[in-house]
Protein backbone atom coordinates (compact mmCIF):
# COMPACT_ATOMS: atom_id res chain seq x y z
CA UNK A 1 0.00 0.00 0.00
CA UNK A 2 1.21 3.68 -0.84
CA UNK A 3 1.41 5.89 2.27
CA UNK A 4 -0.53 8.80 1.85
CA UNK A 5 1.69 11.98 1.40
CA UNK A 6 2.51 13.86 5.10
CA UNK A 7 0.36 16.80 4.37
CA UNK A 8 -2.75 14.57 3.84
CA UNK A 9 -1.73 12.64 7.07
CA UNK A 10 -1.67 15.95 9.14
CA UNK A 11 -4.59 17.37 7.60
CA UNK A 12 -6.75 14.28 8.50
CA UNK A 13 -5.51 13.87 12.19
CA UNK A 14 -6.51 17.85 12.51
CA UNK A 15 -10.24 16.87 12.01
CA UNK A 16 -9.62 13.64 14.03
CA UNK A 17 -12.03 13.82 16.52
CA UNK A 18 -10.00 13.97 20.13
CA UNK A 19 -12.58 11.00 21.82
CA UNK A 20 -14.53 8.61 20.28
CA UNK A 21 -17.50 10.38 20.15
CA UNK A 22 -21.12 8.55 20.51
CA UNK A 23 -23.77 9.51 17.69
CA UNK A 24 -25.49 12.41 18.93
CA UNK A 25 -22.03 13.90 19.37
CA UNK A 26 -20.72 13.08 15.46
CA UNK A 27 -23.47 15.06 14.43
CA UNK A 28 -22.95 18.21 16.47
CA UNK A 29 -19.25 18.19 15.26
CA UNK A 30 -19.68 17.66 12.26
CA UNK A 31 -22.68 20.47 11.97
CA UNK A 32 -20.62 23.19 13.79
CA UNK A 33 -17.26 22.63 11.81
CA UNK A 34 -18.44 22.58 8.73
CA UNK A 35 -20.77 25.49 9.64
CA UNK A 36 -17.50 27.69 10.39
CA UNK A 37 -17.96 31.36 8.10
CA UNK A 38 -14.25 30.70 6.41
CA UNK A 39 -16.08 27.45 4.48
CA UNK A 40 -19.44 29.63 4.26
CA UNK A 41 -17.73 32.54 2.66
CA UNK A 42 -15.33 30.85 0.45
CA UNK A 43 -17.27 28.17 -1.29
CA UNK A 44 -18.34 28.24 -4.86
CA UNK A 45 -21.71 29.27 -5.81
CA UNK A 46 -21.88 25.82 -7.64
CA UNK A 47 -21.89 23.43 -4.38
CA UNK A 48 -24.22 26.19 -2.34
CA UNK A 49 -27.16 23.67 -2.79
CA UNK A 50 -25.58 20.91 -1.87
CA UNK A 51 -23.71 22.42 1.31
CA UNK A 52 -26.82 23.43 2.64
CA UNK A 53 -28.24 20.00 2.01
CA UNK A 54 -25.75 18.39 3.51
CA UNK A 55 -25.78 20.47 6.90
CA UNK A 56 -29.66 20.30 6.68
CA UNK A 57 -29.45 16.61 6.33
CA UNK A 58 -26.83 16.51 9.49
CA UNK A 59 -29.06 18.74 11.94
CA UNK A 60 -31.95 16.15 10.97
CA UNK A 61 -30.24 13.40 12.77
CA UNK A 62 -31.44 14.15 16.11
CA UNK A 63 -30.93 10.61 16.96
CA UNK A 64 -33.20 8.90 14.61
CA UNK A 65 -31.12 7.29 12.16
CA UNK A 66 -32.74 4.14 10.70
CA UNK A 67 -29.30 2.54 10.76
CA UNK A 68 -27.64 0.91 13.66
CA UNK A 69 -24.98 3.26 15.58
CA UNK A 70 -21.73 1.24 14.76
CA UNK A 71 -22.73 2.25 11.03
CA UNK A 72 -23.84 5.76 11.58
CA UNK A 73 -21.43 7.44 13.71
CA UNK A 74 -18.72 6.70 11.72
CA UNK A 75 -20.63 7.23 8.09
CA UNK A 76 -21.31 10.76 9.86
CA UNK A 77 -17.65 10.92 10.43
CA UNK A 78 -16.26 10.08 7.45
CA UNK A 79 -18.72 11.74 5.57
CA UNK A 80 -18.16 15.36 7.36
CA UNK A 81 -14.02 14.65 6.91
CA UNK A 82 -14.64 14.36 2.92
CA UNK A 83 -16.70 17.52 2.52
CA UNK A 84 -13.91 19.49 5.36
CA UNK A 85 -10.93 18.28 2.85
CA UNK A 86 -12.78 19.82 -0.15
CA UNK A 87 -13.62 22.32 1.55
CA UNK A 88 -10.23 22.83 2.34
CA UNK A 89 -9.08 22.70 -0.87
CA UNK A 90 -11.34 25.31 -1.86
CA UNK A 91 -11.09 27.43 0.55
CA UNK A 92 -7.16 27.97 0.89
CA UNK A 93 -6.60 29.16 -2.78
CA UNK A 94 -9.52 31.64 -2.40
CA UNK A 95 -8.53 33.26 0.83
CA UNK A 96 -5.03 33.23 -0.61
CA UNK A 97 -6.22 35.35 -3.46
CA UNK A 98 -8.13 37.39 -1.03
CA UNK A 99 -5.06 38.72 0.83
CA UNK A 100 -3.68 40.08 -2.38
CA UNK A 101 -6.54 41.85 -3.63
CA UNK A 102 -3.99 44.95 -4.34
CA UNK A 103 -0.56 44.84 -5.40
CA UNK A 104 2.38 47.66 -5.68
CA UNK A 105 1.71 50.58 -7.99
CA UNK A 106 4.81 50.94 -9.07
CA UNK A 107 7.56 48.35 -10.28
CA UNK A 108 11.41 48.41 -9.20
CA UNK A 109 13.72 50.09 -11.36
CA UNK A 110 14.03 54.30 -11.93
CA UNK A 111 11.99 57.07 -10.26
CA UNK A 112 10.30 59.17 -12.89
CA UNK A 113 7.96 61.93 -12.27
CA UNK A 114 4.44 62.38 -13.28
CA UNK A 115 4.56 63.82 -16.36
CA UNK A 116 6.95 61.37 -17.79
CA UNK A 117 4.02 58.40 -16.52
CA UNK A 118 2.00 60.70 -18.50
CA UNK A 119 3.63 60.31 -22.17
CA UNK A 120 3.95 56.79 -21.28
CA UNK A 121 -0.30 56.53 -21.14
CA UNK A 122 -0.42 59.13 -24.04
CA UNK A 123 2.12 57.38 -26.39
CA UNK A 124 0.28 53.51 -25.04
CA UNK A 125 -3.50 55.15 -25.94
CA UNK A 126 -1.92 56.60 -29.43
CA UNK A 127 -0.94 52.94 -30.76
CA UNK A 128 -4.10 51.48 -28.57
CA UNK A 129 -2.34 49.85 -26.53
CA UNK A 130 -5.57 50.41 -23.48
CA UNK A 131 -4.01 47.91 -20.62
CA UNK A 132 -0.73 50.31 -20.75
CA UNK A 133 -2.35 53.42 -20.41
CA UNK A 134 -4.15 52.72 -17.89
CA UNK A 135 -1.72 51.18 -15.82
CA UNK A 136 0.53 54.50 -16.90
CA UNK A 137 -2.04 56.86 -16.10
CA UNK A 138 -3.04 55.33 -12.67
CA UNK A 139 0.21 55.76 -11.86
CA UNK A 140 1.05 59.04 -12.97
CA UNK A 141 -1.73 60.15 -10.31
CA UNK A 142 -0.29 58.54 -7.72
CA UNK A 143 3.35 59.87 -8.70
CA UNK A 144 1.79 63.42 -9.25
CA UNK A 145 0.25 63.66 -5.03
CA UNK A 146 4.06 62.59 -4.33
CA UNK A 147 5.56 65.15 -6.41
CA UNK A 148 3.32 67.86 -5.30
CA UNK A 149 4.05 66.05 -1.75
CA UNK A 150 0.38 65.74 -1.00
CA UNK A 151 1.66 62.47 0.21
CA UNK A 152 4.81 61.40 1.08
CA UNK A 153 6.87 58.36 -1.17
CA UNK A 154 6.15 55.20 0.86
CA UNK A 155 7.91 51.99 -1.53
CA UNK A 156 5.70 49.00 -1.88
CA UNK A 157 1.95 51.43 -1.50
CA UNK A 158 -0.52 49.35 -3.02
CA UNK A 159 -3.49 50.81 -5.48
CA UNK A 160 -5.92 50.67 -2.09
CA UNK A 161 -3.31 52.51 0.14
CA UNK A 162 -2.67 55.40 -2.62
CA UNK A 163 -6.84 55.33 -3.41
CA UNK A 164 -7.08 55.81 0.57
CA UNK A 165 -4.57 57.89 1.33
CA UNK A 166 -5.87 60.11 -1.99
CA UNK A 167 -9.24 59.86 -0.47
CA UNK A 168 -8.31 61.77 2.24
CA UNK A 169 -6.56 64.75 0.89
CA UNK A 170 -9.26 64.96 -2.42
CA UNK A 171 -12.18 63.89 -0.10
CA UNK A 172 -14.36 65.19 -3.60
CA UNK A 173 -12.36 62.16 -5.63
CA UNK A 174 -12.79 59.12 -3.03
CA UNK A 175 -14.77 56.75 -5.26
CA UNK A 176 -13.42 57.70 -8.46
CA UNK A 177 -9.85 56.65 -6.87
CA UNK A 178 -11.33 53.97 -5.63
CA UNK A 179 -12.57 52.93 -8.81
CA UNK A 180 -9.30 53.46 -10.56
CA UNK A 181 -7.13 51.45 -7.64
CA UNK A 182 -9.72 48.83 -8.30
CA UNK A 183 -9.23 49.16 -12.44
CA UNK A 184 -5.64 49.29 -12.06
CA UNK A 185 -5.43 46.01 -9.84
CA UNK A 186 -7.73 44.02 -12.26
CA UNK A 187 -6.18 45.50 -15.36
CA UNK A 188 -2.25 45.07 -14.10
CA UNK A 189 -2.40 42.35 -11.57
CA UNK A 190 -5.51 40.33 -12.88
CA UNK A 191 -7.77 39.41 -16.21
CA UNK A 192 -9.81 42.89 -16.61
CA UNK A 193 -9.64 43.78 -20.49
CA UNK A 194 -9.19 47.68 -20.52
CA UNK A 195 -10.87 49.92 -22.91
CA UNK A 196 -10.60 53.71 -23.87
CA UNK A 197 -13.19 54.67 -21.42
CA UNK A 198 -10.88 53.06 -18.79
CA UNK A 199 -8.40 55.25 -19.89
CA UNK A 200 -10.27 58.34 -20.30
CA UNK A 201 -12.02 58.02 -16.93
CA UNK A 202 -8.36 57.92 -14.90
CA UNK A 203 -7.45 60.86 -17.84
CA UNK A 204 -9.67 62.91 -16.50
CA UNK A 205 -9.20 62.00 -12.36
CA UNK A 206 -5.88 62.69 -13.14
CA UNK A 207 -6.31 66.22 -14.35
CA UNK A 208 -8.93 66.83 -12.29
CA UNK A 209 -6.80 66.26 -9.46
CA UNK A 210 -4.20 68.66 -10.69
CA UNK A 211 -6.97 71.12 -10.52
CA UNK A 212 -7.84 70.10 -6.92
CA UNK A 213 -6.51 71.64 -3.40
CA UNK A 214 -5.97 69.02 -0.67
CA UNK A 215 -8.84 69.61 2.16
CA UNK A 216 -8.03 66.70 4.23
CA UNK A 217 -11.93 66.69 5.09
CA UNK A 218 -11.51 63.02 5.89
CA UNK A 219 -9.22 61.54 8.88
CA UNK A 220 -6.03 61.15 7.61
CA UNK A 221 -4.54 57.83 6.71
CA UNK A 222 -0.90 56.24 6.69
CA UNK A 223 2.07 58.53 5.70
CA UNK A 224 -0.13 62.09 4.78
CA UNK A 225 2.13 64.99 4.08
CA UNK A 226 1.64 68.51 4.19
CA UNK A 227 1.01 69.76 0.79
CA UNK A 228 3.25 73.00 -0.48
Amino acid sequence: MIPAPASFSLLFAAFEPPVDPDREGARRWAVEELSKSQYASAKPGWIDGLWNQFLEWLRSLNGDLTIGSNIGVPLIGALAVVLIVGAVIVVRPRLNARKKESAEVFDGGATVDADAFRRRAAAAANRGDWHTAVVEQFRAVVRSAEDRTVVDIQPGRTADEAAEQLGCAFGAAGSRLENAARLFDGVKYGKATATPSDHAAVLALDTDLLSMKPDFARQPGNRLAVPR
